[in-house]
């Protein structure tokens, strides 16, 4: 066996560093620029070494056409292989011209003749639009990927009746994945941003709860009150009292089958007063999309029942927590 292992070693082709000698060798392949470099002196090995992996670059200017050697990763919220090659529509001019301008009538004929693309490029445009409204409200990309399954699994089911509008459904599937991802935002909020009625959307909901078997949880006024008094412009403090102010509101018989918007922007307008900010009703009702006289009455059985909810623990999270401060 040494015998062996000596043989092995005289025909054995090792490459090291003349300077170095290290029987170790530290060799690094610099694919820039195509040499072969030792790592501990720097030393260089050798040149013009073939790069093996995969062909990732573009090579094209900052202003120039694209000219990349391979397609986009796949998206796995579209059909099929996504392996088709599509004509590009050069003109006569740049890249992907052809003599003559037929780049042109050859990508028209691609785009009448694509049926199973078609689809895709449906897909393709809804998913731009909510990741576009989602964007807009500083949304995770947790939530713009939920709501792009939600689409995609109910789709089918929502066009198969002839002039339903594309805009309800986005709009149901991001008000169904921020419940569903623990982010809940209210109806006003979203269909303020998307321009649908509250109504359409409430129709399409209740579809993706029975189609799409979505795990949407109920929202609850804890969920609300803390991007609710930030907004309004409370402190951290102030807005962990209004939480928990919350948390023992819903356990009030008169408040328990309340609205949890409203219960959210009635605890903000108690727990502002408690603490003498003065937060307006008129700027709570703007926020929440609940009217004044909502958020009073409220505040009023809040009042009624203050001594369940003003426990000594409560009023000494916050040196500025007076009950004397409330008032009717």
């Amino acid at each position: 066996m040494a015998a062996g292992a000596n043989h092995d070693e005289q025909f054995a082709v090792k490459l090291v560093c003349k300077d170095c000698r290290n029987p170790v060798p530290n060799l690094v392949e610099d694919f820039t620029s195509g040499d072969y470099v030792c790592g501990d002196c720097g030393l260089v090995l050798g040149d013009r070494i073939v790069d093996t992996r995969s062909e990732w670059r573009t090579f094209q200017d900052s202003d120039g056409p694209d000219q990349s050697r391979v397609g986009d990763g796949a998206n796995p919220f579209l059909d099929g292989d996504q392996l088709d090659t599509v004509i590009g529509s050069g003109g006569s001019k740049g890249a992907g011209a052809l003599p003559g301008g037929g780049g042109r009538s050859l990508h028209r004929a691609q785009a009448r003749t694509a049926g199973p693309t078609r689809g895709n490029q449906t897909l393709a445009d809804a998913y731009r639009e909510i990741a576009a409204f989602c964007d807009a409200c500083d949304m995770p990309r947790s939530i713009v990927d939920a709501a792009k399954h939600l689409y995609l699994k109910a789709e089918a089911d929502y066009f198969a009746h002839k002039g339903r509008r594309r805009s309800v459904l986005i709009t149901a599937c991001i008000f169904s994945a921020c419940r569903q991802e623990g982010v809940p935002r209210t109806y006003k909020e979203i269909c303020s941003l998307t321009g649908v009625s509250r109504k359409d959307v409430r129709r399409v909901f209740a579809l993706l709860r029975s189609v799409a078997d979505t795990r949407a949880t109920v929202t609850s006024s804890e969920d609300l009150v803390m991007r609710f008094a930030s907004r309004l412009g409370l402190d951290l403090a102030t807005s962990m009292l209004v939480r928990l102010v919350a948390q023992r509101a819903k356990e009030l018989a008169p408040v328990s089958g309340k609205n949890p918007v409203t219960i959210a922007g009635s605890c903000i307008y108690f727990v502002s007063m408690l603490v003498a900010n003065d937060c307006a009703a008129d700027a709570i009702a703007a926020l929440t999309g609940i009217s004044e006289t909502t958020i009073r009455s409220t505040f009023r059985i809040l009042y009624d029942n203050r001594a369940a909810i003003l426990t000594p623990d409560l009023l000494a999270r916050n040196p500025l927590a007076a009950e004397r401060n409330l008032r009717i």
